[in-house]
């Protein structure tokens, strides 16, 4: 039985896979069980920030894998507490939790939010709701598909959890609206993924921090898709000179490797206290080994990199036909097409060998922070072949 079979047979059908089998990559090329060769523009969803198998990664995960590959948060690890002070260090932020998916550090992001009011104004005070941007995407479970604001997740798994309400991208008269006594926080995307690579304003984004500040609402932002160096910086905060009470981090943070992080100011550094929060897997040695391996190759010279790359993506196809615009930065950017659907350009660029993905109708790239200029241009050739091509018939 083939592995396609074996998957429809005993995985519950949850993904639209395409018919490809991927068994073996390196840097930004990954290869098919039939020896296809394929230049991944979407490091699996943003999360294979140093591309496939970097040897420095592998050698560290391995190494720790022979030494100590889990115990529990009852005691203390160094891969753990190390990547925690290179964190805080670099982002100035006071402590770290580490948890398994993105989704989880929002989780961890809104309890700590709530804990927060709870602590300070009382139970009383019902202080609870959590706003935040139409189009955001915060994740899968159901508190987190609450948080997100897109009705076309919010089916089919009622109840959802209740505080929730959500405001206008970039429209500061309809935050000011909402931000009524029963608000906490207010959770944002600096670029939005999900929702379609749409960029808070800047203007938007101070105003919002200004407003936050002054009735004590914490703001947390979302940085699981572009923290990490996606954007050319290591937290995509740095580009609106902020620094968000709450930020939570996932995907490229461990380099193929399941981690989640909420990072927090001097402020909440001592809300959450032993049993208010915690997780079987968080911080696990292995995951972390790889975590340190990223951070220590995530420095300027890279970050440079990164928005360097972003200019020459920019400038090979932002003058063709089919592209009317492209949002987005670093090495998170999102196509706006003119005359062809994202889909079909997807499926197109999969039969010439690159991987691309959608973000609603747009094409979103993502490729590893550390792709070459070789393999970036072969990307690029091909996805320029297919934007000028004539739609089947």
């Amino acid at each position: 039985m083939s592995t396609q079979a074996q998957t429809k047979q005993h995985v519950m059908n949850t993904y639209a896979r395409k018919p490809i089998t991927l068994v073996e990559g390196k840097g930004a090329i990954v290869f098919d069980d039939q020896g296809k060769r394929y230049v991944d523009f979407s490091s699996g969803i943003g999360v294979n920030a140093l591309g496939y198998c970097d040897p420095d990664w592998s050698a560290a995960v391995a190494k720790q894998s022979q030494l100590l590959q889990h115990t529990s948060n009852l005691y203390y690890t160094q891969p753990m507490a190390q990547v925690a002070q290179m964190l805080c260090q670099r982002t100035n932020y006071s402590k770290a939790f580490f948890g398994n998916s993105g989704a989880e550090a929002n989780e961890g992001a809104i309890k700590l939010a709530r804990k927060y009011s709870f602590d300070r104004y009382g139970k009383e005070a019902n202080r609870y709701k959590i706003l935040t941007l139409v189009d955001s995407f915060h994740g899968r479970t159901i508190t987190t598909l609450a948080a997100t604001g897109q009705d076309v997740f919010h089916q089919s798994f009622d109840p959802f959890t209740e505080g929730f309400d959500y405001v206008e991208v970039n429209n500061l008269e309809a935050l000011k609206a909402k931000m009524d006594a029963s608000v906490c926080a207010v959770m944002i995307e600096f670029v939005q993924g999900e929702g379609g690579i749409h960029l808070l304003n800047p203007d938007y984004v101070e105003a919002l921090f200004e407003l936050c500040t002054a009735q004590d609402v914490l703001v947390i932002a979302d940085e699981v898709q572009t923290g990490i160096g996606r954007t050319g910086t290591l937290l995509a905060s740095e580009h609106y000179h902020v620094q968000p009470d709450i930020t939570t981090l996932a995907k490229g943070l461990g380099g193929g490797l399941p981690i989640g992080a909420i990072l927090c100011t001097e402020k909440l550094a001592n809300v959450f206290q032993p049993g208010d929060h915690a997780t079987t897997f968080g911080g696990n040695p292995v995951v972390c080994a790889g975590a340190k391996v990223v951070l220590e190759k995530l420095n300027d010279a890279l970050l440079e990199a990164v928005q360097q790359k972003e200019k020459v993506i920019r400038q090979q196809l932002t003058n063709l036909p089919s592209v009317k615009k492209i949002d987005g930065i670093g090495l998170m950017l999102g196509i706006q097409l003119t005359d062809k659907k994202a889909t079909d350009v997807i499926d197109q660029c999969l039969e010439q060998g690159l991987i691309v993905l959608s973000a609603k109708e747009k094409i979103r790239l993502l490729p590893p922070l550390t792709i070459t200029d070789t393999e970036l241009n072969e990307g690029l050739a091909i996805l320029a072949k297919v934007l000028m091509s004539q739609p089947k018939e």
